[in-house]
């Protein structure tokens, strides 16, 4: 059976963008703990203090890992890049009243719209390839990015792992963390209903690794889980 998958510009429009702050936070435990350990684990791998330019794949939103490593990281700058132009407005307009407009780079559109002469000292994609629909694009996507990445660049992957459906337990858990929230029982199903929407995350961790060998990136270490959630750090092999 074909099923059909929003593109990232239907499914993140402009009342998916005004609400995502919220709900990214209650339904990932951990929310900017995820991002500030994102940052740490970068520092580790590029060495402490040295300017850095990193790329943000999927930047759109709520802008948080831009905001966490600008804090801790006064040296590095950021190309930030999202295919929705609601997500992207809504990124610019949260880091307009934090003073980080000045060392970061807009670019609405997918990863491939960036010059491929351009090559970064490290990349997060956070919050992405569970949209991706399938292997195929998921191995573009990431393609896209270690031809964009130095030698030996560091890379934070962190999305959803395991099919919904095969982990009810955590599925639950999920709607009651909504409930503990305040939501409803109606509430809690069309919340569920929106963040299941289209969504294709790879189905293991060992998944991860293979899609991350295929398009060139060495070992992922793993180092944040949360319910479906799981944030890993590899580097380009080529």
């Amino acid at each position: 059976m074909h099923t059909t998958h929003p593109t990232a510009v239907d499914k993140f429009d402009a009342s998916r963008a005004s609400e995502y702050a919220q709900q990214s936070r209650i339904a990932l435990a951990g929310y900017e703990a995820c991002h500030e350990l994102s940052a740490c684990m970068l520092a580790a791998s590029l060495g402490e203090g040295r300017h850095a330019h990193v790329l943000v794949v999927g930047a759109g939103g709520t802008a948080q890992e831009i905001l966490a490593m600008a804090h801790l990281e006064p040296r590095w700058r950021f190309t930030a890049v999202d295919p929705s132009p609601s997500m992207l407005e809504a990124a610019r307009q949260r880091l307009a009243s934090h003073e980080v407009q000045a060392r970061t780079e807009w670019v609405l559109g997918p990863v491939e719209t960036l010059t491929s002469m351009t090559r970064y000292d490290a990349a997060t994609v956070i919050g992405v390839l569970h949209h991706v629909p399938g292997d195929e694009a998921k191995h573009r996507l990431l393609g896209a990015i270690q031809a964009r990445l130095k030698p030996g660049a560091p890379l934070i992957v962190a999305c959803n792992r395991y099919a919904y459906a095969s982990q009810p337990l955590l599925l639950d858990a999920w709607g009651q963390r909504w409930r503990q929230h305040g939501a409803s029982a109606d509430e809690v199903q069309a919340k569920l209903g929106k963040i299941l929407q289209g969504a294709d995350p790879p189905h293991t961790e060992a998944a991860v690794q293979r899609l991350l060998s295929e398009a060139g990136f060495g070992e992922a270490v793993p180092f944040f889980s949360s319910l479906f959630w799981g944030a890993w750090l590899t580097r380009t092999t080529r």
